[in-house]
């Protein structure tokens, strides 16, 4: 039996966002071709797997019946903006989206009757921004909520961690889950204050959910260093005293400095690294079950890289990847430091970190 499942349709190509549009079928064209063509399509370690559509009370464990309607009346009409921003959408975008809240349903579905250890969802539109009534930020339907949500109603868990490791806050992830428990949301992402304006160290959730929001705004352009340092120092410790059931990565790649949407500096490497350290949480504490949902990443010369090689890293294959590591400024690298000492001391009134 292959170890890791990679869920992925051509159907996800009929999303049409609109010419010269950064979310486009070729950022998911680029992570296919990458699988297929490298040394990782001889692996036996994974297999792709075609996503099945969720129905619309699976998309209701998380959007307003009255938002989902007026999704698919736009898009039968012919589609457009559907936000003041850039969320754009097609005739065929509705059914592209339920395939794509689908597709991290079928994943963790597998994972869940041990089908496989772990799985990656390789879907489209990303999720992470849309809110119960709102698009935003190219996203129509919270594909990580719902799949959280999902586990909660159809399984019965009562611990769920979501990781979310876009370069941008998942503030739809995060306001779906602000006052619950039963999810513990960490974010590692870019200063917010441009977009989307949440995600402050201070967020950190109201009544039963407070202390189970977790935001780690790092500046500009900051480097593997000390984004590796806030996983290791961070991340490990409040994961490991949560205990999760089930693991949940918003796999934004939009983090490599090449990337033409986030400002970071992330090296290809660093992923390796951060699905390492997940790898063995997931491990560690929950069998392994762990779920990655493709959200953002838009460099089309690294995008296929950066996934065939966390692909690698789940299913245990091998996968050389070849990268240079940005250096930081000093006043990113000190304020980066200071951020993450600001953040450790908020988060002791709730988790025990050094």
């Amino acid at each position: 039996m292959s170890k890791t499942a990679v869920i992925f349709s051509s159907i996800y190509f009929q999303h049409n966002s609109g010419r010269d549009h950064p979310e486009s079928a070729k950022r998911l064209g680029v992570i296919v071709n990458e699988l297929k063509r490298s040394k990782l399509s001889k692996s036996k370690n994974w297999q792709f797997v075609a996503p099945e559509k969720a129905s619309i009370r699976d998309v209701e464990l998380v959007h307003d019946s009255d938002y989902i309607q007026l999704i698919e009346a736009f898009c039968n009409s012919g589609g457009g903006l559907l936000d003041l921003e850039d969320t754009m959408v097609s005739p065929k975008s509705f059914d592209v989206a339920l395939y794509a809240v689908g597709g991290a349903l079928k994943a963790l579905k597998l994972v869940m009757e041990r089908k496989f250890e772990n799985a990656f969802a390789l879907v489209r539109p990303p999720g992470h921004h849309a809110e119960k009534s709102r698009a935003l930020g190219f996203c129509i339907f919270n594909n990580v909520a719902v799949a959280a949500k999902y586990l909660i109603k159809e399984y019965g868990l009562q611990r769920i961690l979501i990781l979310d490791i876009d370069a941008h806050h998942g503030n739809g992830t995060q306001k779906t889950f602000y006052r619950t428990n039963k999810v513990l949301y960490i974010s590692l992402h870019q200063d917010p204050r441009f977009f989307p304006g949440t995600g402050f160290i201070e967020e950190l959730g109201e009544g039963a959910g407070l202390g189970y929001s977790i935001n780690i705004p790092l500046p500009f352009r900051t480097n593997d260093s000390i984004y590796l340092k806030a996983m290791r120092e961070i991340v490990a410790p409040i994961a490991r005293q949560y205990r999760p059931q089930f693991i949940l990565i918003s796999a934004g790649l939009d983090g490599h400095y090449t990337d033409p949407v986030g400002s970071l500096s992330l090296s290809a490497l660093c992923y390796e690294e951060i699905y390492g350290i997940m790898m063995n949480l997931a491990s560690e504490m929950c069998e392994g079950m762990l779920v990655s949902v493709l959200e953002g990443g838009y460099s089309l010369s690294f995008v296929g890289k950066i996934a065939a090689a966390t692909i690698a890293k789940m299913s245990g294959a091998n996968y050389t990847l070849n990268d240079k590591i940005p250096t930081s400024s000093r006043h990113v690298r000190l304020l980066g430091e200071r951020t993450i000492k600001k953040a450790k001391k908020v988060f002791r009134a709730s988790w025990d970190i050094a």
